[in-house]
């Protein structure tokens, strides 16, 4: 059977794929926001193990379709044991559509294109990247370890690589001194990335991380809702996106709106002008319904 060490995290999008733990937390870690690797020590699980699990998945589930590789680098692993993970998906699953993973910038920093060209050709068609903010002194604050030029040129090393990418960015980020600058600023580098797919989160303190201890200092701001929507319709307004998805559907969010750039942008803006200017009628998702 598969056995998961730890909490398990997936993307919203992966909630019916089969979840493989590639490798054992993050080999970066040190994101002020992010508790869910903190109590794990980052290592590259044994093939061995994987086999075991792989072979498990194919007698009892063999119509999967997605495959998504955990925890939160998978990616910074060695190309060849990647492929050798890959190679027995392909074979004990004859329906496979698609395996997946995220991707720090550390490790798209590692992997070359060739590289990442090749795991794409073998399955690996798709990455999923915490951008956060493209406002430098806000990923300073994050301690994302790269700036916005860098996070911009990783993520295109993926994109000249054929993969599909799907880019998060953190409302509320940059507080309310610097919320609108945050948001335009993340929409010039999610513009000149181009992804498949793009989300927001709203940041969220959570316990056993810096930005929780900041937060019980009064040094984060707790934004409400209505700032958050303002927030959220400066960075749609300055997208200019070229046949991407965008969704703000994540447990976090106050406001679940979707759809396709740049053919729904418009309807999209439009309801959160309606939003800003009659907050009263707005259908905030309500505090006890909203999580991680």
């Amino acid at each position: 059977m598969i056995r998961y060490e730890g909490k398990l995290y997936r993307p919203p999008s992966e909630a019916e794929s089969l979840i493989l733990q590639a490798t054992i937390g993050c080999s970066y870690n040190r994101c002020t926001f992010c508790a869910m690797y903190r109590e794990k020590r980052f290592r590259v699980r044994k093939l061995e193990e994987l086999d075991a699990e792989i072979a498990w998945a194919a007698r009892n589930a063999p119509g999967v379709r997605k495959v998504f590789l955990a925890d939160g680098d998978a990616l910074i692993a060695k190309p060849a044991y990647l492929h050798a993970i890959l190679e027995r998906l392909r074979a004990g699953f004859a329906d496979l559509q698609r395996v997946s993973c995220y991707a720090s910038p550390q490790a798209l920093q590692v992997r070359t294109v060739d590289e990442m060209r090749s795991l794409r050709d073998a399955g690996l068609v798709l990455y999923y990247l915490g951008i956060e903010s493209g406002h430098d002194d806000v990923l300073t604050r994050l301690e994302k370890g790269v700036d916005s030029a860098e996070m911009t040129r990783v993520a295109n090393k993926a994109s000249e690589a054929g993969v599909k990418l799907s880019t998060m960015i953190l409302l509320g980020a940059g507080g309310r001194a610097l919320s609108l600058e945050h948001a335009r600023a993340s929409a010039r580098v999610v513009n000149a990335i181009q992804p498949r797919f793009v989300s927001t989160l709203v940041m969220t303190p959570v316990e056993d991380t810096p930005l929780f201890e900041q937060a019980q200092r009064g040094e984060v701001d707790d934004l409400d809702p209505l700032e958050l929507a303002r927030e959220l319709r400066e960075f749609l307004a300055g997208l200019e996106l070229d046949g991407s998805i965008f969704r703000s559907n994540h447990a976090s969010n106050y406001l679940a709106i979707g759809g396709s750039l740049p053919k729904d942008k418009a309807r999209m803006l439009a309801g959160l002008d309606e939003v800003l200017a009659h907050p009263g009628r707005a259908r905030f998702t309500p505090e006890w319904m909203r999580g991680l």
